[in-house]
């Protein structure tokens, strides 16, 4: 399986656009969304082409190849918006290579307050919109950054999980940092 992890679209049409060109690219099997999908939240300027409505249609129309994870600017009535399930605080999948990755938005867990791990584990958040891959006392945590409002200058970026390595990429690479 190849695993597409992306975060907060926060209602961007042109990032979730390009993202889903970035999915299809890169033929992933699934598209794992880490929350703040749709709104921009009171804290952050509107992204590039702020239409939540039109980023619904789009992400509705890879309904059953997303997972979702709730992030801290969703709320019932994005739900509501969503044909696919996006309330749930965390989630973990287990790979082919018998690792446990825990996803979640990164506002209640994230690398200070994790989720209850084994050495050895996998934890994905967002949140931040600041890229991360660090390891700690035997746990990995990983932040893909954010698609439409990345911060510290990291640029619009994902990652890419496949036959068990983990690879940050860019969706526009010429706006690389």
């Amino acid at each position: 399986m190849k695993y597409l992890f992306a975060s907060d679209i926060h209602g961007s049409a042109y990032y979730c656009r390009t993202l889903i060109e970035a999915y299809k690219e890169e033929k992933a099997d699934r598209l794992i969304l880490l929350g703040d999908l749709l709104y921009h939240g009171p804290r952050n300027d509107l992204p590039k082409d702020y239409a939540p409505k039109e980023v619904a249609s789009m992400l509705n129309s890879l309904k059953n190849e997303i997972l979702a994870i709730r992030g801290n600017c969703e709320a019932e009535v994005d739900q509501m918006m969503l044909e696919f399930p996006v309330l749930a605080d965390y989630a973990a999948i287990m790979t082919a290579a018998g690792q446990t990755i825990y996803l979640t938005h990164g506002h209640h867990y994230n690398m200070e307050n994790p989720l209850p791990m084994k050495e050895g584990d996998i934890m994905m958040y967002g949140h931040t919109h600041v890229p991360i891959d660090e390891v700690r006392d035997g746990r990995r945590f990983l932040n893909p950054g954010s698609v439409s409002i990345p911060k510290q200058d990291s640029g619009h970026g994902y990652i890419v999980l496949e036959e068990g390595i983990f690879v940050r990429k860019l969706l526009n690479p010429q706006d690389s940092p």
